[in-house]
């Protein structure tokens, strides 16, 4: 090929792969030698830095990858970091407001004030990546603590955990306590389309 339509090619295999690709797999997918791979990859570096262009080809160690330019970026996270998820059932709010306002916590924290076995799903709240492991708690059995995700402040738009609403009265026990804390993370979530999908509904929990 000719070093324009290697650049050609070298785009938009970087561009479909949306992550970095080792230079050993290109030039073997591009049928080039490392060489003349890395001369066509910086002419591509220099054209998008010259022409101000809204990507740019950055060489992650010994791989290649297409990501948006710096500068760009506040409107990146304008544009894409609002977006909301998949309406999230009456129960995962409850222990995601839980983990939000109280992490890291243990599951047998989150079961205690809700009263019910929340195994089920802390286990979709983690398969969504709202909340992630964070760690042991040193105590006898070490069970494992978790905490709210970036993809948590993402999705209801926070920038910080110091953006949530106000901590509820915590004179209250048990469901009181969960119930309060649900009301406050939802208007976090506002007003939500009829049309977005529901989660599936999980199998009665605390049997």
């Amino acid at each position: 090929m000719e070093v324009k339509e290697l650049e050609s090619a070298l785009e938009g295999v970087l561009f479909a792969a949306g992550e970095p690709v080792p230079v050993e797999r290109l030039c073997l997918g591009l049928e080039v030698d490392r060489p003349t791979l890395d001369a066509v990859a910086q002419r591509l570096m220099d054209r998008y830095s010259y022409d101000r262009r809204g990507i740019r080809l950055v060489r992650l160690d010994t791989s290649y990858q297409l990501c948006s330019a710096p500068e760009f970026a506040p409107y990146v996270r304008k544009t894409l970091e609002s977006r909301k998820p998949a309406r999230l059932s009456q129960p995962a709010l409850e222990v995601l407001a839980i983990i939000a306002y109280y992490q890291p916590v243990t599951r047998a924290y989150v079961d205690q004030v809700r009263g019910v076995d929340s195994s089920y799903t802390m286990g979709l709240l983690l398969e969504r990546e709202l909340i992630e492991e964070a760690g042991r708690l040193a105590v006898p059995g070490r069970p494992m603590q978790f905490k709210t995700t970036k993809n948590f402040l993402r999705s209801f738009g926070l920038s910080s955990l110091d953006e949530l609403p106000e901590l509820p009265s915590q004179t209250q026990e048990g469901s009181q306590i969960a119930l309060e804390l649900e009301a406050s993370l939802a208007k976090l979530r506002g007003a939500e389309s009829s049309e977005e999908p529901e989660e599936p509904k999980p199998p009665a929990e605390g049997t």
